[in-house]
């Protein structure tokens, strides 16, 4: 019979798979159209109004493309428009947010080594950000500064750098890149939403009835674009940053973070003018490894409580009630038996020198802080520990199905 963890855990894998897959689809379509627009060519033979076309191969067909600036002569019978991948993504990134961090917040979200707060505050402070950031940026761009598309750049990056480290202050180190990836997200997702579209449907109507189109509004709209461009890869890191402790488990994680928006920028900045130029400038990867050279390095500074912080800090009302249960003693014995070697603050396993994914589990409040987790992953499952590492007695996996049960029915 499947239990409410058991279940939960399939909804949590089931969004992240829908996310995953709109992601795909948003960030392909992206990367496509921003490559077709640069690599438009000039033809005699264009109609009026078109700026350039681009001959296209794939599947056995040739593709003949042409991009007018403003709008057609008419307006096509047959329009598609690129939107829903990128609500898709944000509604399930949103879901995910939720039900692994909100729901989950007393283990995924709060850090009481951080800051005191209690699963509302956290969960107010993990939705109001998205929404402030989003109206500050869109400020921004309405001001005078959008007509100086290289300050307003710099300006976001200080942004988002401002962001990594506030969000490092208040959160578990996971958490906080996640919520970064968030934010970038939501002003990706919103420029869609609240300035592309918009502008695109205003030219529309104007064609439809007659009048020709305000350029303004295409260009309003490609400054937005460029942005999301840019930002496009250093979300798929952030989104994934959840499975690397270097990445997320040390103490200069938010500044880690913020340079890898900077290799967002080489990166992309080398495949935009390859497209546009059909060379790419080699200074953009030699930068790009530079950066990272240098957050390999701030990755070796360890962050956290230390053992003894972890024994003294008093345990929170979630930790408390699975330590307190009567099966936690053995359960407990099992854990520490099997897993601590990998999953310390020291690791003493050779070739292992972080916590894999950062659980620890050492003390008493470590494993019944991450009291589901274990249930999971060495009770109700054998994906831990690995098989080659160590045999796990199945009593030894018994006794702590028996107690998370126990704990979590006794509630």
């Amino acid at each position: 019979m499947y239990d409410l963890a058991i279940i939960w855990d399939w909804l949590a894998f089931s969004v992240r798979w829908l996310h995953v897959i709109t992601a795909i689809a948003w960030i392909g379509s992206s990367f496509y159209f921003v490559a077709l627009d640069l690599g438009l060519r000039k033809a005699p033979h264009l109609p009026p109004g078109a700026h350039g076309e681009e001959w296209q191969v794939h599947g056995g067909g040739f593709y003949h493309i042409q991009k007018y600036l403003v709008a057609p002569d008419n307006m096509p019978e047959h329009l598609i428009w690129f939107k829903w991948e990128s609500y898709a993504t944000w509604l399930s990134g949103v879901a995910l947010l939720m039900v692994v961090y909100w729901v989950g917040g007393e283990l995924f979200l709060i850090d009481p080594s951080k800051a005191d707060l209690s699963l509302w505050q956290a969960v107010l402070i993990s939705g109001g950000s998205l929404t402030i950031g989003w109206l500050f940026y869109d400020f921004l761009c309405k001001s005078k500064l959008g007509e100086a598309p290289t300050v307003l750049m710099l300006l976001l990056f200080a942004i988002l750098v401002a962001m990594s480290w506030g969000y490092n202050q208040i959160f578990t180190g996971r958490a906080a890149l996640l919520h970064l990836g968030a934010f970038t997200a939501t002003i990706m997702t919103a420029n869609v939403f609240f300035v592309i579209m918009p502008n695109q449907r205003i030219v529309m109507k104007d064609l439809q009835a007659g009048r020709t189109p305000d350029a303004t509004y295409g260009k309003i709209a490609k400054l937005r674009s460029t942005h999301n461009n840019y930002l496009t890869l250093p979300v798929v890191f952030l989104m994934l940053s959840n499975h690397y402790p270097l990445a997320f488990g040390t103490e200069y994680a938010w500044v880690i973070a913020s340079l890898i928006f900077l290799t967002g920028v080489t990166i992309r900045h080398y495949f935009n003018t390859m497209h546009a130029t059909g060379a790419g400038p080699t200074w953009t990867w030699l930068a790009t490894v530079l950066i990272m050279l240098v957050i390999a390095w701030l990755s070796t500074v360890p962050g956290g409580e230390t053992y003894e912080e972890a024994e003294a800090r008093v345990l929170t009302p979630v930790e408390e009630r699975f330590a307190s249960d009567a099966g936690f003693d053995d359960a407990y014995l099992a854990v520490v038996g099997n897993c601590s070697m990998c999953h310390a603050r020291e690791p003493s396993w050779e070739g292992i020198h972080w916590s894999p994914k950062g659980v620890v589990l050492e003390t008493e409040a470590d494993v019944a802080r991450h009291a589901k987790q274990v249930y999971l992953q060495a009770g109700r499952s054998h994906a831990m520990p690995p098989p080659s590492a160590i045999e796990m007695e199945p009593q030894a996996r018994r006794s702590i199905v028996a107690w998370y049960q126990g704990a979590t029915s006794a509630r």
